[in-house]
């Protein structure tokens, strides 16, 4: 690179990768494959609308990799419709409501402390001005059992326009058939949406629920986290694709076009065509047998690191985990919130986020919780028998806190361990 500035901090954001291990669980490692991809000339293309119908010329390659990620991504999910070009999760959970909702129409959806995300209903959001969110929470959170019967009760009472089932705090399964029962408590359509950003490689890998299966009309999700593909969007769909001159209806069965005609114009202008190839070569990835195993490595690291930092006296929240993700209750177990926690263990390489617990008496800047996960950790070639060991280095971080020497020797021993695993892609 002859821009020495920008290349010396991207050396510096590469070696951080090499030297500390990514605990984040919404964070990964991509391929060489995905990377060069994504430094590709189709970062130099224009391509607004979607193939065949575009509105400049020289589409010919581009109109292909659209179409090729769009038909890996339908086969991944069992959809019988993929929009690939939203730019990230959150604009791909705008469409949909813009695609289905009318302002002030009702949507349930998970409180962002109970897990949900912003994007559920959080009053600071767009969505949330435009339309009216009723949250609902975990019933028993030492479980992490979700109130379903209130649901219902919800439902009857608000009859939303939309049912979401989705996280981004939450370390279990969801019931998918009892959202679905939730949906049957509405006069007149309601659409069932799942906001699967989190665990939508282990669904693709087949080692999770999909949502498609149980009676769902929508998925979106993010395209890195557990699908280990470059930062961007996807909604999938089922229902009919058309290309009417006019709106059509707003039916469940015209979802996939409600849905492409949001995203654009509704929303977006040009697709960037360099990530949605890097979306193709993910999605190609995944759809090889070993995504499966990394899948299902990826829930047994989980499980085994939940195990281990009970055993270093961390307080998980619901007692464990059953995906990719891990919340810790920190001030429970040490008397710290999780700024504290989260700087203690980023000083020796561990790098992961604090967050929220259910009803978090503290302000989301200082939470009492942690949040980690293992996809990316997973990917550098760690398993079950490695996790005792990083909850060591947690928990011996946490006690040595604002002891530079004392941390400076668990950041060598973080570093040298992490020789033996590099990042895959370096």
């Amino acid at each position: 690179m002859i821009d020495i500035e920008v290349e010396k901090l991207i050396e510096g954001e590469r070696q951080r990768q090499r030297e500390g291990l990514e605990l984040i669980p919404s964070e990964n490692y991509v391929s060489r494959d995905v990377l060069e991809a994504l430094g590709s000339e189709l970062t130099n293309k224009y391509s607004e609308g979607y193939p065949g119908k575009r509105y400049y010329g020289g589409q010919e390659w581009t109109d292909k990799i659209e179409q090729l990620a769009i038909d890996r991504a339908k086969k991944l999910f069992k959809a019988d419709h993929a929009n690939v070009q939203p730019h990230s999760g959150a604009p791909a959970n705008e469409a949909v409501y813009s695609a289905w909702l009318e302002p002030g129409d009702t949507v349930l959806a998970m409180d962002l402390s109970h897990g949900g995300h912003l994007t559920h209903g959080n009053p600071m959001t767009r969505s949330a001005k435009l339309y009216n969110f009723v949250p609902y929470k975990q019933k028993d959170i030492t479980t992490g059992e979700i109130d379903y019967e209130h649901i219902k009760e919800l439902a009857r009472e608000h009859q939303p326009k939309l049912i979401l089932a989705g996280f981004s705090g939450y370390p279990r399964d969801l019931d998918y058939v009892k959202f679905a029962e939730a949906a049957a408590e509405v006069d007149g359509e309601c659409l069932l949406m799942a906001d699967m950003a989190h665990i939508a490689g282990l669904i693709a890998a087949g080692v999770k629920d999909n949502p498609f299966d149980y009676g769902f009309h929508v998925i979106t999700t993010t395209t890195h986290k557990t699908l280990r593909g470059p930062r961007g969007g996807m909604i999938l769909s089922r229902g009919t694709v058309s290309t009417p001159l006019k709106a059509p209806e707003k039916t469940l069965e015209n979802i996939p076009t409600l849905i492409d005609r949001a995203v654009f114009p509704g929303m977006q202008g040009g697709p960037h065509m360099h990530v949605i190839a890097a979306k193709a070569v993910a999605f190609g990835e995944a759809l090889k047998p070993e995504f499966r195993q990394y899948a299902e490595q990826i829930l047994k690291n989980a499980s085994a690191l939940a195990d281990a930092m009970k055993d270093e006296g961390f307080s998980l929240v619901t007692g464990g985990t059953s995906n990719h993700l891990i919340l810790a209750d920190v001030q429970a177990s040490f008397g710290l919130d999780g700024k504290v926690v989260e700087e203690a263990l980023d000083a020796i390489g561990l790098t992961l986020n604090k967050n929220s617990i259910p009803d978090d008496p503290n302000p989301p800047f200082r939470p009492s919780g942690i949040r980690l996960g293992t996809p990316a950790l997973t990917t550098r070639g760690l398993r079950e028998e490695h996790m005792p060991l990083i909850a060591r280095w947690m928990r011996r971080a946490i006690e040595v806190r604002g002891d530079e020497g004392m941390l400076d020797s668990l950041r060598t021993e973080v570093h040298k361990f992490l020789m033996d695993y590099p990042v895959p892609t370096n």
